[in-house]
């Protein structure tokens, strides 16, 4: 789950209206501390990704996350996207040493270095999972049986750090060579991208207010 960083009961109408949804709605509260979060709450954050490209850029950035706040990254987000070739991961893969050093100079990116040759040899072995299986959608989604988990949280405390499925997924990864995909980050990751639906069930983005065309 995004990190709150605002109390549970905080009003969503004291913020900036974000036009997605009606501000007499009951967002995540993990999204109210600015109008960028509710932005990506309400547009992106849980609805199912089946795009290689995007999958990609989700795991970049959550590998880049670890240890920092979700809005430090997302303010960094069009950076990583014109420094890591638009997220393409076979360019990415090409990156060279004298390349990630260029990055690592550049304050719009976290320039950590394991974050950033982790990046490049996450992007190799991204390419040989598409190699295996496809495309690394047809690879990830097997993890959660080919559709969502809709759980129905009704609070934040009920929403763990990880599961099951992103322990297995996350193990995978780990044995397939790639770097910063944790459990927690692989479920941050399945949360992102529409794997597993953890919007509270009086959110207006639960799947299943979604699917009545809320």
């Amino acid at each position: 789950m995004r990190p709150s960083l605002l109390t549970a009961n905080c009003d969503v109408r004291a913020l900036s209206p974000h036009p997605t949804q009606p501000m007499n709605e009951t967002r995540c509260p993990w999204c109210l501390a600015s109008t960028a979060y509710i932005a990506y709450h309400d547009d992106e954050w849980g609805r199912p990704v089946h795009d290689d490209r995007v999958l990609f850029e989700f795991l970049v950035l959550e590998g880049a996350q670890a240890g920092l706040s979700w809005s430090t990254i997302l303010a960094k987000r069009e950076n990583y996207r014109r420094l890591f070739a638009g997220f393409d991961p076979a360019k990415v893969a090409r990156f060279t040493p004298a390349r990630v050093e260029r990055l690592l100079l550049d304050p719009g990116i976290v320039r950590n270095r394991q974050k950033v040759e982790g990046t490049v040899k996450n992007a190799k072995a991204f390419l040989e999972v598409q190699k295996e299986f496809g495309s690394f959608d047809a690879y990830a989604w097997a993890f959660v049986g080919g559709k969502p988990i809709v759980n129905r949280r009704q609070s934040m405390k009920e929403v763990p750090a990880s599961t099951p499925e992103s322990d297995a997924f996350s193990k995978d990864l780990r044995k397939r060579g790639f770097t910063f995909v944790g459990s927690t980050i692989l479920y941050a990751f399945m949360q992102a991208v529409g794997m597993v639906d953890d919007h509270l069930v009086d959110c207006p983005c639960h799947s299943g207010k979604l699917r009545k065309g809320r």
